[in-house]
Parts: C-alpha cells; sequence; structure tokens
C-alpha cells in the first residue's frame, strides 16, 4: 500500500506488486474497474474509520460476485476522493455488469456505484497507473523503515546521524559522487574495494537529517539520481531510534 497525490489531494492504492513478474498474462486480456462512492469521508476524500467496515464488505461482495462468474486476478484497489474502486483483470466479460449491477442495488442502495468494463491486452491499469513510480516505490520501501523506526518507540522528532552506502565501477564514478555529498554536507565514513564483479568500489557516508518518511525520501531519492550520474547505484540507509 502506497499513498501518493493525484490532483492536488491524496490517494491510496493497494497493489499486488508481485503481478508484476508475469503482467501482462495474455488469458486476462480485460479490465473490470468497479467499486463505490461513499459519503463518510475526511477533507482528504479518504474513507473514516467506520466507513472501511463497510466499503469491506462492498469489495468481499464484489469479488464474490466476480469470482463466481469468471477467471480473475484482482490487480490493486485505489481509494481517492471518496471513491473506492478494485481493478480486476478478467478473461471474460459476460454477465459481468449485469450481476453487478443487481449486487449494488440489492445489497448496497445506499452507495452510489461506478462498473467499467474495457479491453485492457498490455495491462496499462495496472503498469502504468497502480503499480508504483521510482518515487512512489522509494517512499514505500523507506517507509518500512520508518516503521520499523518508530515500533522501537521512536517519534521521530529529533534529527539523528543517518548512514548511506552506495557502489561504483571504479575509483573514478566513486570520487565524481564525493564530490557531490561532501558539498551537501556528508561525511566520509569509509571508502574500500569489495568482491563485488560489477561495482566493487564501497562507498560509506554519514550527514544527521531527519528520517520521517518525507523527509527521508527526499533525500534517498536525490541520492540516487546522483549515483546514476556517476555510475553507480544507491544501496540503502540506516539509523537508530531516538526516543
Amino acid at each position: 500500500m502506497y499513498m501518493a497525490e493525484y490532483g492536488k489531494k491524496p490517494g491510496s492504492i493497494t497493489l499486488n506488486m508481485a503481478l508484476k513478474k508475469t503482467a501482462p498474462l495474455k488469458n486476462l486480456p480485460y479490465v473490470l474497474i468497479t467499486g463505490v462512492s461513499f459519503r463518510n469521508c475526511d477533507d482528504d476524500g479518504m474513507p473514516t474509520k467506520r466507513e472501511f467496515a463497510n466499503l469491506y464488505k462492498v469489495a468481499d461482495s464484489v469479488k464474490a460476485v466476480v469470482d463466481s462468474l469468471v477467471k480473475n486476478t484482482l490487480a490493486g484497489t485505489f481509494t481517492h476522493l471518496c471513491q473506492r474502486l478494485d481493478y480486476y483483470y478478467v478473461a471474460d466479460t459476460a454477465n459481468l455488469r449485469e450481476q453487478l449491477t443487481q449486487l449494488y442495488k440489492e445489497r448496497f442502495p445506499l452507495y452510489m456505484p461506478s462498473i467499467a468494463i474495457k479491453e485492457d491486452k498490455a495491462w496499462a491499469a495496472y503498469l502504468d497507473f497502480l503499480y508504483p513510480n521510482e518515487e512512489s516505490y522509494e517512499f514505500m520501501q523507506n517507509q518500512k523503515m520508518v516503521m520499523a523506526l518508530q515500533k522501537g518507540g521512536d517519534k521521530l522528532l529529533k534529527k539523528r546521524p543517518v548512514d548511506h552506502w552506495l557502489y561504483f565501477k571504479n575509483e573514478v564514478d566513486r570520487n565524481c559522487f564525493i564530490s557531490y555529498a561532501t558539498k551537501q554536507g556528508y561525511k566520509v565514513v569509509a571508502k574500500e574495494k569489495v568482491a563485488f564483479p560489477k561495482t566493487p568500489f564501497k562507498l560509506h557516508l554519514s550527514r544527521t537529517d531527519r528520517v520521517d518518511a518525507a523527509s527521508i525520501s527526499k533525500i534517498t531519492i536525490e541520492m540516487k539520481k546522483q549515483a546514476k550520474k556517476c555510475n553507480g547505484e544507491y544501496d540503502g540507509w540506516e539509523t537508530f531510534v531516538v526516543k
């Protein structure tokens, strides 16, 4: 699950990232996008805690109908502007609209339903929309680290030393990045050559920074961009819990 901004308002996407390895699946050439608009949402258009329970009931009922009619896979769910939509890739479209329309009418009459069915052999809805772009994916990875800190009792209010590791093909490329990093206030902790066949020139840096997800993601995204310019690879960061 990750959050992103869509038209200056936040949206939430939950998806099956493992599908990226096999997408597109030729035997599931159609995408069904269906769900409901809801009234109990906050100022950002996200559902209230009470509404979530109702939306799960809607989603479970929809899945039961889709599973009974056609071979499918649930690719993901998009929540935005008081609307929650499930994305299914299906083998056939026969009776889907009719059965779902009946379901919404009979079981969820207080919600405004949405049903869209179209051919999507390239799985563009999944690959180009649901699947996170590079910056969103980086945010997701950093969020995992931040959550681990929070579980340890960290309030994320204080700056602390943050260590970063990078790898390069040769010493010239590593020095290229060091030139950038020192100008940004990073301290070179260590330089060494390791037994990596493609990028044996290791670099360990440190700088005092905030580590909330937004702050650390801004840092790591920029480091990745600069590492690429120097033909290197950014390999992640570490820090410690501050209570």
